[in-house]
């Protein structure tokens, strides 16, 4: 079995049969519009966000299967707030772009407990605070820094179930 791996990020639910897949998966022979039908009906849970996927082809057999990896956490963060893009790089005081709720946290948690290495919702949280940190987003109106402490003091263990 020879089998080719071809990885793109898509947007969830809305991949389409050109770029950057299509010129990859042209010459292999394959149907490349069903490759993009069940790429989006796997991906449709993230619409609206860039998604890591995987199409591996059997070269012999024109077999094909999709891997569907998790958004990046910035990426949930940036559509639980309708935000373009995070903080823009530059000089002076950091640019605040959004504020996420601690109850936005956790649902960004949530979604992303199946790809992340955090061995608990509470775990999990903290990586979602403190990819705010670097995105220039607060936490309920606060710096990030301020709620990950709060966090690990135990503040919002209500919060995590």
């Amino acid at each position: 079995m020879s089998e080719i791996a071809i990885a793109a990020i898509v947007d969830g639910g809305q991949a389409k049969a050109g770029p950057p897949l299509a010129p990859e998966l042209a010459p292999l022979g394959v149907n490349i519009s069903a490759i993009i039908a069940e790429i989006n009906k796997q991906t449709g849970g993230f619409s609206g966000v860039k998604v890591p996927v995987k199409v591996f082809v059997d070269k012999g057999t024109k077999q094909w299967r999709i891997e569907v990896g998790f958004p990046a956490t910035s990426e949930l963060i940036k559509k639980e707030l309708s935000l373009e893009k995070g903080r823009k790089g530059g000089e002076g005081e950091p640019q605040v772009v959004g504020d996420l709720k601690m109850e936005q946290a956790v649902k960004v948690a949530k979604a992303k407990a199946a790809g992340s290495l955090a061995k608990s919702i509470k775990a999990g949280v903290s990586e979602v605070i403190g990819t705010c940190v670097a995105a220039g987003i607060t936490v309920n109106g606060q710096d990030a820094r301020e709620i990950k402490k709060q966090l690990d003091a135990g503040k919002f263990d209500s919060m995590l179930h």
